[in-house]
Parts: structure tokens; C-alpha cells; sequence
């Protein structure tokens, strides 16, 4: 059959709705129709659903007994739960279009037991599913009759996964689904990523071949307007959280002008903290508003998902949860409180309004203080030029590979030779060597029960803190909240969760049970890890846009205008940089000596760059110092005088020695055993517990710390230690990034500036040293005081 007889039904299909196929639709179903295995890259809203889960469909239609297709034909895989639903209700829509009588089922770990041992009896032709729920179906000794007549797999938004260790565990379920059905496709869905041709290359590893598979890039540019929401008056002395909730007001008009509105936070904390107070000044949202972040109870999740689709909601103040969506979800206004600190992230977001081909994509930004409004005009120049962050693949991830033999040998058991060769078929395993191998020959099996039950309960690589279930006196389910948090409240105390005001009643076997309070005030819950590091991509367009400023061309620009009095205080009390200069500050105050730079390259990298300078320092003068930093730069405090010139300033700020210098000032080993109870925990090495029934926190940390402290007295060269430490080295102090800043300013000219006092480019990250230490009511007390001496 040609290919235009085989996708004539499809064709006919998308008349029938009044669609037109997309270029890139029809490149697809044309490379699957020929065998291909591959990537499809394209803009959020344009129909990348339909561009492969068409094809296999035509598939089934094409084979002769078509209405009693044999078995497992198509498995879809998702990241978040939250997308299974309305992945299913596109494939429905399709397989009743194109009337074929196929079965959709959905399995995750939402899916009730009894459902999904009836898929088991009878599975759907296709199936919904996540990386953690695969793993576990490869954990059933019928696996491979499950899985004999499959057809394909599709793993969608792939870029959420790449640059994880869900990436790695994806990778090595494709090599077993590819070598036990050797003419099944492998395909991908992504967005654009810096580095799309390598996701590719880790997608499909070498287990599709070379010769058959291909990378399909959409030709629709997405349209996306970058709109700042500018306050009336810009601090000249800014710091963190100055702004935001002061400017909500400014989001009135926007939300009652939409039909729909999403407003995205970065943290859960921020994302509680918005929705109360939006409610308190615009009461008419009651019932309208509602709240979406990953620690509510997945029925609550379900709910605002399905009313914000029926179009019932009037705005819903969210987090990452809502970052992703599949085609034609209808939200007409994005609006980004704070900083996304990464252009692939502000993009996915912005592409969840216009959510359909050549729809506009409208997106406003509320700074949370005067400095993101130039990450803001960073952002609209990314969005512009089309420069979007790489996703860095993890390889050698010795401790997913250590869960996945686990999960092998519970399965059919495994060969460790052939094992071995099909591993190495991945991306992430191509460089493992026998002698890291080193598995004894003969048939590896699982036999006993409660290995096998303590393994399906913790499978997976996403490692989270302790956490509790919140519900109420009478079993209503809220959410879950981590464990340091609720630790820090009495009974009686108030807390606000999921938009409710909350009091304790007691901690009660890892649940928190609550009851209604009719309390105004109350804490607001926080999450650790919640900070996001600001991304390299964005880093460089932020700094172009501090160089910019010495350019008058520019002073139209919005964002600009309005920073023009803190400009100003900044070039009078110091300096803006050019695009051959590295700014460094020197001055003194009540609290000591201080010594700012300003490299603009996130917290982490400069985390590891305050240590790595005052360890130099010290090295030449004994002296200690608090090191404090931003995501625009670092704060050296010292007691005594911190004597540097333009010469020594050079040495400090050389990339000589970097690698070595680093690990011995930032305690590398430190940092790696943190990284190690992740590693032990997905290995196997931890049991977190069973459910209703957690071990302690204290406790797995201390279990954690021995496991690594005999490893490295007893068995230094062992693969899990050697992981932490180059976890810690690449992911917790972004060497590499390191290395690229200090080899920039080598090239700079070093501009040294002796201040009379903190300029509005220190004042921030002297704020952040601070917060640290004071409450948030006396903290406003003190940096009341600081601006006013600073303003005289």
C-alpha cells in the first residue's frame, strides 16, 4: 500500500474537523509509515499528539484483522501523571475518528490495584503510562508476552526527562523493549532544546539503528509576547521580595479581562502564599480561583485540572505542576511572578496560552524585585533569538543500574552476558567496561517476597524528604507536607495548606491530622530545594543587558527606563560594567569588610566560587570570612581589613589549578556524601519504609553517612562513591560552569571600585545574607534602617 492510500483515512479524518495537517504531521506519519524510529521537535500547541500517535494508528488500520488487534500494540509515556488523562482523551478522539476498536488504558500509581490487574488479564492496545509504572511492569515474569506484539513507543515531552536519571531509567527499558521486539519504532516528543540533536542520540541510543531513524523539526514559529508589568516606583536599594505581592493589584484587570488565567509560581510556598492573597483582594474570585502545585492530593489536582479545561475556573495560581499539557487546553493569559531563571522554562509556560497552531502565546512578567526587570528584557531577547537551554543527559548513573538489575532479576531473571550487551546499547552505559561490570556468570533471579516488596515500593530515582500526609479529623485528604516543617508547629498552632487555614491537632503514624480554622494568620508551609539557580543561557543575556546599559539606544526600552534612578545611584557610588570589564566592589560597613563581584552566573556557581576565592585568600592571609551570594553575585564579610589590588584579584580569579582548588575548598567530600544517600536510597542500599510506616529522617541520614564512610575506608574505587563524588562536583558546584566564568574573566579587565558604602548591586545579596538570620517582619525592620542610611 502507498503511503497516500494508507493515511488517506487520517487525511480524511482531519478534513472532517476542519483541520489541515501540518507539515511536520505529515513528515511523521510518513517516517513511521517507512519503518523510522526518531525525535519530533515542535513548539507547545502546534499538534504534536496527533503527528505520532496517528501513524500507529493507521497502523492498526491497515492490518488485515483490525478489530481484534492481538494484545499491546502502543505504550505513550508521560512524565506526570497529570498528563495521562489528557493524553487519553486525544487517543480516544482518534481511535474513534479513524473507527478502529481499540481499547486506551491508563497505568500509574494513581490506578487502582484492582484495574490494574485486570490490564494484566487483558491489556489495552494502547497504553498510557510513566518510566516508574514501565519499570514495574517489567518486573512481572509475563512481561515478555505483555509486551510481543508491540507496535511502538512514544515517549513524550522527552526534555523533561533527558537531562534526569528518569532519563536513564527510560533508556534502559527502551534497550529491553527494542531487543525483545526487535521492529518495533522508538519515538520521541520534545520541545526545543539547545541540544537536540543529542537528545536524540540518548533517546534512541544504538539499539534502533543508525540507517532508520530520523529527527523531525517543526517549521511553525511560535509567536510569544513578553509583556513586564513595570512598577510605579523602583527602590533605589532593591533586595528579594520587595516587590511582588505589593504589585498584585496590577494582576486585576488582566485576570478579569481573561476567560482564563494561569499564574505561575516558582516555589509552593509563594504559589499558597499568591492565592490567599489574591483572594483577599479580589473576593468576587471565590470559587473562581483555585491553587495547583505537586504537594495537593492528586483528587484536588484532578479537580482544578478538569474545571480549568471545562473553562469553570477563572485563574489558577500554580507551579510546575501545570508546566506541561498536551494540544488545545484552553488558557488565554500566562502571567510569571518572579523569575523562571531559565528560558526553556519561561518558553514551556508562555506556550500554555495561544495553546494551538499559530496560536499567540501572551505571557507577563511581575518582577519580585527592581533587578528582574532586566532579566525580564533578558528573557524577551531569548524568547527573540530563539536560544534555549542545552539538557545535559546523565551517563554512568551506577545506581539506577543497580535498582534495574534488581528489577530484571524479579522479572524472567537475566543472563548477565547478555544483559551486559544490551546495556551498552544505551547512551548513558556505552562507556561501561567488563571490568566495571563484573557480574558472575549464570541466571540472576529474585526469589524472595519481601525483596521483591521492598523493591516495587521504593523503584524509581526521584528521592524527596520526608514527607506526611495531611488530612483531616474525619479522613479527608489534603496533601502531603515534609516532615522539618510540621515538626516546628505545637497542637493548635495554625498553618495555611491547599488554600485552607489549617490547625494541628496531632502527628498520628506519618499522617497530620487537621481540622478547619476560622484563623487569618497562620504559617505558610516551605518546601526545601525549592530555589531554582539561574541557567547559564539566561545568564549571558542578562549580562548583555547589563553591558547595554552604557548604550543609549536602548534607554526607550521599558524595563530600562524605569531602572534609570537605581542606574544612576549605581554608576555615581561605583560603576556598570562594559562588556571587557568585571566589576568588583570594596567598602565598609557596621557589620565589617566587604568585598562584591558580580560574574552573573546563578547561586550554585557562585556558591562555589565565594569558596573557592576565600580559600585562596586565606591561603595567602589567614582570615575568615561569610560568604554570601545571589544569582547576580558574591558577598565576602570580614571582620578585618580583606587587602586586595588588581594584581592579587587576577590571581584569585585565575582558572590555574580550578579543579584541584575547588575540592579542597568546598569540603568535596561533604558535598558528596549528602549526594551518596540519593545514590543508596535509589540503589537499593536505603528502604526508606513502608507505607504508613516511614523510617526517620535522622535515621536514614545516619545509615547513609556509615554506608559512605566504609565505602571510602574499606572500598574507595566503589562505582556508587566515585558516582557521588562526580555528582557533587557536576551538579551541586557546576565545576564546568565555573571553569567557563573564571576563563571570561580572564579576558576581562578587572574593575576595582572602593565605595564609601553598599551599592544597589550589593544591597540584594547583603539582604539574602541576612534573611538567613531574621524573621521576616524583623527582617523589613532592618533593611528599612540599611536603606535609609545608604539614601543619605
Amino acid at each position: 500500500m502507498t503511503f497516500n492510500n494508507w493515511s488517506k483515512p487520517a487525511l480524511n479524518w482531519f478534513e472532517k474537523n476542519h483541520w489541515r495537517p501540518q507539515v511536520f504531521q505529515l513528515e511523521a506519519w510518513e517516517a513511521i509509515y517507512n519503518g523510522y524510529s526518531g525525535l519530533l521537535s515542535a513548539p507547545t500547541g502546534t499538534g504534536k499528539t496527533f503527528a505520532l500517535l496517528v501513524p500507529f494508528l493507521l497502523k492498526g488500520l491497515s492490518e488485515s484483522n483490525k478489530n481484534s488487534a492481538e494484545g499491546l500494540q502502543l505504550i505513550w509515556i508521560t512524565p506526570i501523571r497529570a498528563l495521562a488523562k489528557e493524553i487519553e482523551l486525544s487517543a480516544q478522539r482518534a481511535v474513534e475518528g479513524l473507527g478502529l476498536n481499540w481499547q486506551i488504558g491508563i497505568r500509574t500509581g494513581d490506578m487502582a490495584q484492582n484495574i490494574r490487574k485486570q490490564q494484566l488479564k487483558n491489556f489495552p492496545q494502547i497504553l498510557i503510562t510513566t518510566p516508574e509504572s514501565l519499570h514495574l511492569l517489567i518486573t512481572n515474569p509475563s512481561y515478555p508476552q505483555i509486551f510481543k506484539h508491540l507496535k511502538g513507543i512514544v515517549v513524550d515531552e522527552w526534555h523533561e526527562m533527558i537531562g534526569s536519571k528518569r532519563g536513564v531509567q527510560m533508556q534502559l527499558a527502551l534497550a529491553l523493549l527494542s531487543s525483545l521486539v526487535p521492529k518495533s519504532q522508538v519515538w520521541g516528543i520534545s520541545a526545543t532544546i539547545g541540544n537536540i540533536d543529542e537528545a536524540a542520540d540518548v533517546l534512541l541510543g544504538t539499539y534502533t539503528g543508525a540507517e532508520k531513524r530520523k529527527w523531525i523539526k517543526s517549521d511553525i514559529e511560535k509567536k510569544i509576547d513578553v509583556h513586564t508589568i513595570i512598577p510605579e516606583k523602583v527602590a533605589s536599594y532593591p533586595w528579594a521580595g520587595h516587590l511582588g505581592i505589593k504589585m498584585a493589584d496590577k494582576l486585576i484587570p488582566l485576570i478579569l479581562a481573561s476567560n482564563s488565567t494561569l499564574i505561575f509560581t516558582n516555589t509552593r510556598a509563594q504559589c499558597e502564599i499568591w492565592y490567599r492573597h489574591l483572594l483577599e483582594i479580589i473576593p468576587s474570585l471565590a470559587g473562581q480561583l483555585a491553587m495547583h502545585h505537586g504537594s495537593m492530593s492528586r483528587e484536588i489536582r484532578d479537580w482544578v485540572e478538569n474545571a480549568l479545561y471545562q473553562g469553570t475556573l477563572k485563574a489558577v495560581v500554580c507551579t510546575s505542576s501545570l508546566d506541561l499539557g498536551v494540544d488545545f487546553r484552553p488558557v488565554d493569559t500566562i502571567i510569571q511572578i518572579g523569575s523562571p531563571k531559565g528560558i526553556a522554562r519561561f518558553l514551556q509556560r508562555a506556550g500554555r496560552s495561544g495553546h494551538q497552531p499559530g496560536g499567540l502565546s501572551q505571557i507577563y512578567f511581575l518582577p519580585t524585585h527592581a533587578l528582574e526587570m532586566l532579566e525580564a528584557a533578558a528573557l524577551r531577547e531569548a524568547v527573540a533569538e530563539n536560544k534555549v537551554e542545552a539538557r545535559i543527559p546523565p551517563i554512568r548513573c551506577f545506581d539506577v543500574l543497580v535498582q534495574y538489575l534488581i528489577t530484571r532479576a524479579l522479572g524472567v531473571g537475566f543472563k548477565p552476558d547478555l544483559l551486559f550487551e544490551e546495556i551498552k546499547q544505551t547512551y548513558a552505559f556505552a562507556s561501561l567496561s567488563a571490568e566495571e561490570w563484573q557480574v558472575q556468570d549464570g541466571i540472576w533471579l529474585v526469589t524472595d517476597r519481601l525483596v521483591a516488596k521492598r523493591h516495587r515500593l521504593q523503584m524509581g530515582t526521584i528521592v524527596s524528604d520526608p514527607v506526611l500526609q495531611v488530612k483531616y479529623l474525619k479522613g479527608g485528604f489534603l496533601g502531603t507536607i515534609e516532615e522539618w516543617f510540621i515538626s516546628s508547629l505545637k497542637p493548635g498552632e495554625v498553618f495555611w495548606f491547599a488554600g485552607q487555614a489549617l490547625s494541628l491537632v496531632r502527628i498520628k503514624d506519618m499522617t497530620v491530622q487537621v481540622r478547619k480554622s476560622k484563623e487569618q494568620k497562620g504559617k505558610i508551609p516551605s518546601w526545601q530545594g525549592g530555589r531554582l539557580p539561574l541557567s547559564s543561557e539566561l545568564g549571558t543575556f542578562l549580562r548583555n543587558q547589563i553591558y547595554a546599559l552604557h548604550n543609549h539606544e536602548n534607554s526607550h526600552v521599558p524595563e530600562i527606563r524605569a531602572l534609570k534612578p537605581l542606574i544612576n545611584i549605581q554608576t555615581l557610588t561605583s560603576a556598570i560594567p562594559r562588556e571587557n570589564e568585571f566589576l568588583i566592589e570594596s567598602f565598609v560597613s557596621k557589620e565589617g569588610y566587604h568585598l562584591t563581584c558580580y560574574p552573573f552566573e546563578g547561586r550554585l556557581v557562585h556558591e562555589g566560587l565565594g569558596a573557592l576565592i576565600a580559600w585562596r585568600l586565606s591561603k595567602i592571609k589567614p582570615q575568615s570570612f561569610s560568604i554570601a551570594m545571589n544569582d547576580y553575585g558574591i558577598e565576602w564579610l570580614s571582620d578585618t581589613p580583606i587587602d586586595v589590588d588588581v594584581n592579587l584579584l587576577r590571581q584569585l580569579f585565575s582558572v590555574e589549578q580550578l579543579f584541584s582548588h575547588s575540592r579542597e575548598s568546598i569540603h568535596s567530600t561533604a558535598l558528596a556524601s549528602r549526594r551518596f544517600r540519593d545514590i543508596a536510597t535509589i540503589s537499593g542500599l536505603l528502604f526508606k519504609g513502608y507505607p504508613g510506616n516511614h523510617k526517620k529522617d535522622r535515621h536514614l541520614q545516619a545509615s547513609g553517612t556509615l554506608f559512605f564512610q566504609v565505602f571510602q575506608d574499606y572500598e574507595p574505587d566503589n562505582l556508587l562513591l566515585i558516582q557521588a563524588y562526580e555528582e557533587a562536583l557536576l551538579f551541586q558546584m557546576e565545576e564546568h560552569r565555573m571553569f567557563d566564568a573564571l576563563k571570561r574573566i580572564e579576558n576581562q579587565q578587572i574593575l576595582l571600585k572602593v565605595c564609601n558604602k553598599a551599592t544597589p548591586f550589593a544591597f540584594p545579596i547583603m539582604v539574602d545574607r541576612l534573611r538567613e538570620k531574621l524573621s521576616s517582619e524583623k527582617l523589613e525592620d532592618r533593611i528599612k534602617k540599611m536603606t535609609l542610611l545608604l539614601e543619605k
